[in-house]
Parts: C-alpha cells; sequence; structure tokens
C-alpha cells in the first residue's frame, strides 16, 4: 500500500509542477503580448518610412470609430483598426472625427492621422 501512495504522490506533485509551468507560460506569452500592444496604443510607428504614398480618403458622415479605423487600415494607413479605435479613445481627438474627403500620407503617425481628421476643413470641400 505504502509504493502506491507513493506513486500517486509523484504523480500528483509532477502534475501540479507541470501545470505550474504551463500558466506560468501562458502568463508570461499574454503579459508579452499585452506590453506590445499598450505600448503600440502611445507609440505605433507610420506605416512607412520616408516620403510615403499619398491615400485619398473619404470619412461618410455618421462613419463611426470603427468604420474611420477599417478604412484606413484597408487604405494602408494603419496597422490595426481595433488599436485605432483606442488610440481615439485616449487621445484628445475623442469624438471629434470629422466627414471630409482627406489626403493622408502612409508615413504619418496615428496621431497626425487624427489631427488631420479632426479639423473642421477638409479637402475638396
Amino acid at each position: 500500500m505504502k509504493s502506491k501512495e507513493v506513486v500517486i504522490s509523484i504523480f500528483t506533485a509532477v502534475f501540479k509542477i507541470v501545470v505550474a509551468i504551463i500558466i506560468i507560460m501562458f502568463v508570461y506569452k499574454w503579459s508579452l503580448v499585452a506590453y506590445e500592444y499598450g505600448t503600440r496604443v502611445f507609440n505605433e510607428p507610420p506605416m512607412s518610412m520616408g516620403e510615403g504614398r499619398t491615400v485619398t480618403v473619404v470619412i461618410e458622415k455618421g462613419a463611426t470609430v470603427s468604420e474611420i479605423g477599417l478604412l484606413l487600415e484597408k487604405k494602408g494607413l494603419i496597422r490595426d483598426a481595433g488599436l485605432f479605435r483606442i488610440q481615439e479613445m485616449l487621445s484628445g481627438y475623442k469624438d471629434k472625427l470629422q466627414a471630409g474627403t482627406y489626403e493622408l500620407k502612409t508615413s504619418m503617425t496615428t496621431e497626425e492621422i487624427m489631427r488631420i481628421l479632426s479639423t473642421e476643413i477638409q479637402n475638396g470641400e
């Protein structure tokens, strides 16, 4: 009976160690992901360096921040529409993005894009 208890104790200890290692690996991996995402909220680099290419963007009246983010991502101006929504929410441009036609560059940061999209005077209007 003693050897059976020893085997069960060893198995239980090994199982607990394996579970602890899995939990530590999970927490470590997702901590890195959260850190990178959090850093990008405040320090997202532009899509391209240098001059960049010019892209015309038309923001329809009544477009939500999510829709604007998806449009900017589709046009290659930002990497992540979800991140754009968070950046807008935490910026001084919250609820200030305007409908209109804009000429934006892939070399612009998200902050620069939001500043332009929040201006009252749009290109071509």
